[in-house]
């Protein structure tokens, strides 16, 4: 590329990200082997780059090489010019020499790897990761563990380019099986580096984007500009057919919008628009968005095609999709910073965020698991259609707390696959989608997910008719009207309501099917009356916990989403709780009072904090069947129930250590007696999950960080009456307790 061409190329990407008010732009610098236009060009252009965007956007720079004439002197130009480096590498030693050799056969391997050590070693802020191209003859286990022992920050696995006209070696769904081992290894590992492939078919499954354009339906973003000025569309279309990639239009003569409305480029951001009849049909459609584009290729028929690798990326898109849907389990993990800010008790809205993005793709694959074997197929393909067309209602439909307890009922064989068309019924009327679906009645009611609860009387099933914000039911000759904005039109329809409170709305649930999966029978229908009282109480335990708790608010306002009403308890004493497969969801009674509410949420909330928690890491030896004495509970009580407690008094121990220097007299002394008696016992049973030997390593990083918590409150002062009583009520328990367990084991 001549000094002409970098200075036109420069000018014009700074034009693009200047109009469109970028805020930053990737250039990767690639071959044939860049590393022979030499260190002085390769420096003009990044300098040529970084002057032409300075004060419009950031720049992210990267090289890719074969890294076998990469030295300290290219690696220093590189860190002065903050250019990343990925190498290209296809294993071991043995995949690597099957395609990566001289001329005269000589290997190139030992080269290779001396680059990637000189990056680890000396220059690891250039360490950009590893690009492996698939060879199935290659053993994909050997090749995981040689690119994973070189620490790479990224991997990316490529497969081999071939269209319909030149099909790739091997048999149909070969390359799938080859993923699909490496994947598993990788979740075995705990995802020990970023796989692209792997984390973008994690992420499309939920409602994130993908990280390379071979999977997803977002829209191309690419463009390439050759060493003559001469603007391309991504080179795998040089595969296809000669001219396949070529524009027609140069950087001297062309702007980049220009090159953006290219017929080529923009087929390539119509999303499932641009796929054929074949792929917009197909369940995983969203994830795979037909593989990368140059794959589709066949003559005659051009791009409109399946990917060449179809059932390779299906067989690999459903293995993790089931993967994600096994109970109690996931392929999402917490960064460390997020995980850190959880285990101190806390974790505010990123935190939450990733919390949630775990239980999105745990939601999708486990009614997927249920949907695909379900006998109601055309509820199946209506809830495909929603997430093809609302990927985004369907996840707030699959979001309600009690879709997830129905669909881990339903695989453990607890309740049937009947309740499939209502959570596909709600879905096409959250979106909009003109539809019909026979949906089953239960006890007179017709029940949808999220939106509420209809009375049709003594039928077995009724067909609804979904439009936009209203839904016809028709059943036995009677027909109901249901408009979502004018719910009071229609006196069968119970829809759910909502609290709302300053910067913080719930839904009120008191209609769900599947709310009845608490430790305390669920409430009735509430009056109105009743829901004034909730929504009253409601904002002002929320105000409270703003004002006089704010680190649990940003948490509680991202991952609370339903508050369910309970039974009041006989003899007036608080009621709450939560259920490990309804994240989101807090069940109560309601309390006597706005600091009695704010409590139970934020005490409640830990529980969903780290049920989730545990949806993504293992902290725990399940087969560990030890009981434990807890200072809340009066049975012993096994591992995970010792942690739910434990993590869920630090929340209460720091909300009575707030709460004394706030309320005085009377209510000071309850709550510095409240706050005494937590800390210690919180430390005390701290103390026993780390010496329980049924934490993992991960487990065992947990607890200390929440050791780190409580361990500062226990130097605290408090007054010495309220220590004593404190300690009174710490001995009264642990007697009782004793007691009981003589009791029950009949001991004396």
């Amino acid at each position: 590329m001549s000094d002409q061409t970098i200075a036109w190329s420069a000018a014009r990407i700074a034009d693009h990200a200047k109009q469109h008010e970028l805020s930053g732009v990737d250039v990767v610098l690639h071959g044939g082997e860049p590393l022979l236009a030499g260190r002085e060009r390769l420096g003009r252009i990044a300098d040529e780059l970084a002057r032409a965007l300075d004060g419009i956007c950031e720049l992210d720079l990267k090289i890719h090489t074969n890294g076998v004439l990469l030295d300290s002197h290219f690696c220093d130009l590189f860190a002065e010019r903050g250019i990343k480096v990925g190498i290209s590498l296809d294993g071991d030693r043995v995949a690597n020499d099957r395609h990566r050799v001289y001329a005269n056969g000589r290997s190139s391997y030992d080269k290779v790897i001396r680059a990637i050590t000189l990056l680890r070693e000396r220059y690891p802020e250039l360490y950009a990761g590893l690009l492996c191209t698939i060879d199935i003859a290659n053993d994909p286990i050997a090749v995981y563990e040689a690119l994973a022992e070189l620490e790479p920050p990224r991997v990316d696995f490529l497969l081999p380019h071939a269209t319909w006209d030149q099909p790739p070696p091997g048999r149909t769904g070969a390359y799938g099986e080859w993923l699909v081992q490496i994947f598993d290894r990788w979740i075995t590992d705990g995802r020990p580096m970023t796989v692209r492939l792997f984390d973008s078919a994690l992420r499309t499954l939920g409602t994130k984007g993908s990280l390379t354009e071979s999977l997803g339906i977002d829209p191309s973003d690419l463009v390439v500009i050759e060493t003559d000025g001469s603007y391309e569309q991504a080179d795998s279309l040089k595969t296809a057919y000669d001219g396949a990639p070529a524009t027609g239009f140069t950087v001297e003569r062309h702007s980049l919008d220009i090159v953006a409305r290219h017929p080529g480029i923009t087929g390539r951001q119509t999303g499932l628009a641009g796929l054929g009849d074949e792929c917009r049909s197909c369940p995983v459609v969203s994830s795979c968005g037909g593989g990368l584009y140059a794959h589709r290729y066949r003559t005659g028929a051009g791009f409109t095609n399946p990917s060449v690798y179809c059932a390779d990326l299906l067989r690999l898109i459903t293995h993790i999709q089931h993967a994600v849907s096994a109970v109690g389990g996931s392929t999402h993990t917490l960064p460390e910073p997020h995980f850190a800010a959880l285990a101190s008790g806390y974790g505010g809205v990123e935190a939450v965020k990733c919390l949630d993005e775990g239980q999105q793709s745990l939601r999708r694959g486990l009614v997927a698991s249920v949907g695909g074997a379900s006998a109601s197929a055309e509820a199946w393909r209506l809830l495909t259609l929603v997430d093809r067309d609302a990927r985004s209602v369907l996840d707030t439909v699959l979001a309600h707390p009690y879709v997830r307890v129905w669909a881990v009922q339903c695989l453990t064989g607890a309740t049937d696959d009947g309740h499939l068309p209502s959570v596909a019924a709600a879905a096409a009327i959250r979106a909009g989608i003109s539809a019909s679906l026979q949906v089953p009645v239960r006890d007179g009611a017709l029940y949808l997910p999220s939106l509420g609860r209809l009375d049709v009387g003594k039928v077995s099933e009724a067909t609804v008719e979904s439009r936009e914000r209203r839904f016809l039911v028709h059943a036995e000759g009677r027909t109901l009207l249901v408009d979502l904005d004018e719910p009071g039109l229609t006196p069968e329809w119970f829809p759910v309501r909502r609290l709302v409170a300053s910067g913080m709305t719930v839904a009120l649930d008191d209609v769900d099917l599947y709310r009845d999966c608490h430790q305390w029978p669920a409430a009735a229908r509430l009056s109105d009356g009743e829901v004034r009282r909730w929504a009253t109480m409601f904002s002002q335990a929320w105000d409270l916990i703003v004002r006089d708790h704010p680190k649990y608010a940003p948490g509680l306002a991202e991952g609370l989403d339903v508050v369910m009403p309970l039974v009041p308890a006989s003899d007036g004493s608080d009621v709450s709780s939560t259920a490990r497969d309804a994240f989101g969801a807090v069940a109560a009674a309601l309390p006597a009072d706005a600091a009695a509410f704010a409590l139970l949420l934020i005490h409640e909330f830990q529980h969903v904090k780290l049920g989730a928690v545990l949806d993504l890491h293992s902290l725990y030896d399940p087969k560990h069947t030890g009981l434990y004495y807890a200072p809340w509970r009066p049975d012993p009580r096994p591992l995970e129930g010792l942690l739910q407690g434990t993590y869920a008094h630090l929340a209460v121990t720091d909300f009575w250590r707030v709460r004394r220097s706030i309320d005085k007299q009377e209510a000071g002394h309850r709550a510095a007696v409240q706050f005494a008696r937590w800390r210690g016992q919180t430390a005390e049973a701290i103390d026993t999950l780390a010496n329980s030997t049924a934490l993992t390593d991960t487990g065992q990083r947990f607890v200390r960080i929440m050791r780190a918590t409580v361990q500062p409150w226990l130097a605290e002062h408090v007054p010495t009456a309220a220590e004593n009583e404190a300690a009174q009520a710490a001995d009264a328990h642990r007697a009782a307790w004793s007691a009981h367990s003589a009791e029950a084991t009949g001991g004396s």
